[in-house]
Order: C-alpha cells, then structure tokens, then sequence
C-alpha cells in the first residue's frame, strides 16, 4: 500500500471518529432552545408515539395529552430573561431528542408550538420496541386490502354476520383481520371493540373466567358503519389451553344496545400465516 494514501487514509479516519465523538456529546447550547413563560403553554408534537419524556428539574410541569403530543409550561415565574430552567427529552420507538427550555418574560417569545424537526432526531434503538407504529400500520393496511383466507370462521346474529378473514404472524405478534356485514338499515353505532380470553365451556355452576386483552393496535378507529365493516387488530403473540377461546366482540352504544362476537380456537391462532414482504411492495 502507497504510504502517503495510508496517512491520508487514517487522518480521514481520526477526524470522522472525532466528528462522531463531538457530535454525540452536546451541551444545551448546541440544543435545540424553546423560549418558554409560566402564562403559554408549550406544546411539542412528534412524528409517532412518544415512548418516555424527562424534564430536568422541578420548574417545569409537563404531561402527554395523546401519544404523540407532550404539553410543558413553567410552573412559576420570577426567572432570568435567559435562563436555561430545564432539560427535556422526547423518547419515541426510533429516535431521542432534547430541548433546553430558554425562560422569557415576553409572552409573544414563547413557544407554543413545536414539531421535532428531522434534524433533531437523533436515532435511537429502544429495546422495548421490536416493531414501530409505522410499521404496524403498513403490515395492518396490506392485510386489509388483502384477499379473505378463512371462510368459515363466522357468526350470525341481529341480522349481522361477523366473519374472520385472515390471521398473519410478524415478529412478535398476530395481526388478525376481521369484518362485520350488517343487513339491517339500522346504522351500527360502535360503543366498545373487546378482545378476551374466555372459557370454552361455560357453567352455570361455575364461575367464567375471562381476560381482558388489550391490542397494540386497532387499525380502523370507525366510530360507526352502515353496511360494511372491517378492521384489523394487533395482538402480542400468546398461547392459551384448549379450555379457552379467543374472543372479538362488537357492542353498540345504547338504546339499541346489539352485541355481536366470534371466538376463535387455539388451532386457528397457530395456522397463522406468516406475513409476505410481498404484501408490502407498492401495488
């Protein structure tokens, strides 16, 4: 190797290390600064839900609305024009990022609204998360715009028929997709979307056993149908004894009050399907 390329070839080497190294460490003058007052609240918007929030100090008071929004404002006044009075980072399933709360006594200074800008996410790998919402979202919209699978896994009742149509593995969890045709005139106004574990035999002599199971993600948040409707829920990947059953329940809002649900058996959860990349190419 030519001698004078291999010196050229660390130096360039050294200063990307250096580089990589400066710009993982950052004090709050190199943050990203929120100008904020004790009269405005700060609302900070980001692109997925937001994991974790940590505010530095005690000044500030904070609380996340909806998944993706965190809402900040100092509790008192009295501070510097100025004043760095806390550190807040913002941890999604992808990124982190970190904002130094600059204080101000001039209302029409302060941040009131705030979205985390692409250049201040830094990536971040959480653990806790093996598949993102995005993702999720992709994998659910593709198996709802697939063709059914199953046939006849369904259930008639109020003149409504619930059926499941397919029922995908990904990583760690189930995607099932299901649908409810309606063939009344009587709009479906939805009060509540249940998924429980349930005994298969039921006992008057005994008491039911049921377990609340809550989804990762319900794909279709419809608050009513007419004729049609589907939707796909995301589960954590389970196994349940033979005794048990998995339950899709489907109650509407009062006076009218109909409930319609599906149990599904363990063997229908095992012959999932794992789910095809192909699924997710652009049609």
């Amino acid at each position: 190797m030519n001698i004078r390329f291999f010196h050229r070839l660390c130096a360039v080497v050294v200063c990307a290390l250096a580089a990589g190294s400066a710009f993982a460490q950052q004090t709050y003058f190199e943050m990203e600064q929120l100008t904020v007052n004790e009269n405005v609240t700060t609302v900070i918007t980001a692109p997925e839900p937001i994991r974790l929030v940590d505010i530095s100090t005690d000044m500030v008071a904070g609380d996340k609305p909806i998944d993706n929004v965190i809402r900040l404002k100092p509790k008192e006044g009295g501070h510097l024009d100025g004043e760095v009075i806390a550190i807040v980072t913002v941890v999604t399933e992808r990124f982190r990022s970190q904002y130094a709360l600059v204080y101000t006594t001039r209302l029409e200074e302060a941040v009131s609204d705030k979205e985390v800008d692409i250049a201040e996410r830094n990536a971040f790998r959480n653990p806790a998360v093996s598949m993102s919402t995005e993702e999720m979202v992709r994998y659910a919209r593709r198996i709802w715009n697939s063709p059914a699978k199953y046939r006849n896994t369904k259930v008639n009742k109020h003149r409504m028929t619930m059926r499941l149509n397919n029922v995908y593995t990904v990583g760690e969890y189930f995607f099932i997709d299901f649908s409810v045709e309606n063939r009344t005139n009587l709009r479906f106004d939805i009060d509540e979307l249940r998924v429980k574990l349930d005994d298969k035999k039921q006992s008057k002599a005994t008491n039911v056993q049921s377990i609340e199971l809550k989804p990762v993600l319900v794909l279709d948040k419809s608050q009513h149908f007419q004729h049609g409707y589907r939707n796909v829920i995301v589960l954590k990947k389970m196994t349940f004894p033979n005794d048990k059953v998995l339950t899709l329940e489907l109650s509407e809002k009062q006076i009218s009050g109909r409930t319609i649900y599906m149990q599904l058996d363990y063997e229908e959860i095992l012959a999932a399907d794992s789910f095809s990349t192909l699924l997710l190419k652009e049609e």
